[in-house]
């Protein structure tokens, strides 16, 4: 299962410049999702972070990787369930960041699901780039209505 930026942003109430995954390559209904984000020097962030030696922000590595797992529940849900439900981060543990990501990477974002009841989802998330590990933490979220 694909989903392109369209169907993403039917899912993520996240835009741009927030918005931080371009498509989701791989999905298996609630246990695992696959995506990915291009890094790109035209990105504002880099004007400040930093100049001369750009790097990509670890908190934003974090979020796109919180937005891919966003995605889990909803693969789920029926398709008139999507636009009645939002995914709240509720936190982070074991976060740790392994090499720099730089313009011109692309940046894997793998997730797991650890555990899902109810409302709660608690996720193993990690990024990559070229095979790479670059990124991890656990996350957990939280469905609710709108």
């Amino acid at each position: 299962m694909v989903f392109d930026i369209q169907e993403i942003q039917e899912m993520l109430p996240h835009r741009y410049p927030f918005l931080l995954v371009d498509r989701i390559t791989d999905v298996k209904k609630g246990e695992e999702v696959e995506g990915y984000l291009n890094i790109s020097i035209t990105n504002q962030v880099f004007q400040g972070h930093f100049p001369g030696h750009p790097i990509y922000p670890g908190v934003l590595i974090i979020e796109g990787m919180a937005q891919t797992g966003a995605i889990l529940p909803f693969t789920i849900m029926e398709k008139d369930e999507l636009k009645d439900k939002v995914v709240y981060f509720m936190s982070i543990d074991k976060a740790k960041f392994r090499k720099p990501v730089l313009p011109g990477d692309k940046l894997v974002y793998r997730v797991k699901t650890i555990k899902h009841r109810g409302k709660i989802w608690q996720l193993d998330a990690k990024a990559y780039v070229d095979d790479e590990l670059v990124a991890e933490a656990e996350l957990k979220a939280m469905i609710m209505d709108k």
